[in-house]
C-alpha cells in the first residue's frame, strides 16, 4: 500500500484498514511460529503498511491541533 492511497482515505476508512491489518499481522505471526508461512516478507510489508497507515493518523491529529 502506497503512502499516496493511505492519504487519500478518509479516517474510518483507516481506523478500518489499521484493523484489518492488525488482524493479518497476527495471522501471519501465527503462520510464522508454525512455520507454515509462505511469504516470510509478509511480516515486514504488514507491519509497514500498518506504520504508515498511524503516521497518517498522526499527522492528522497534530493538524487539527494546531488549527
Amino acid at each position: 500500500m502506497k503512502a499516496k492511497d493511505i492519504r487519500e482515505m478518509n479516517p474510518d476508512e483507516l481506523d478500518g484498514e489499521l484493523e484489518n491489518l492488525e488482524k493479518k499481522l497476527f495471522e501471519i505471526r501465527s503462520q510464522a511460529v508454525t512455520e507454515k508461512l509462505e511469504d516470510p516478507t509478509q511480516l515486514t510489508k504488514t507491519k509497514r503498511d500498518i506504520a504508515r497507515i498511524k503516521t497518517v493518523l498522526r499527522e492528522r491529529e497534530l493538524a487539527q491541533k494546531g488549527k
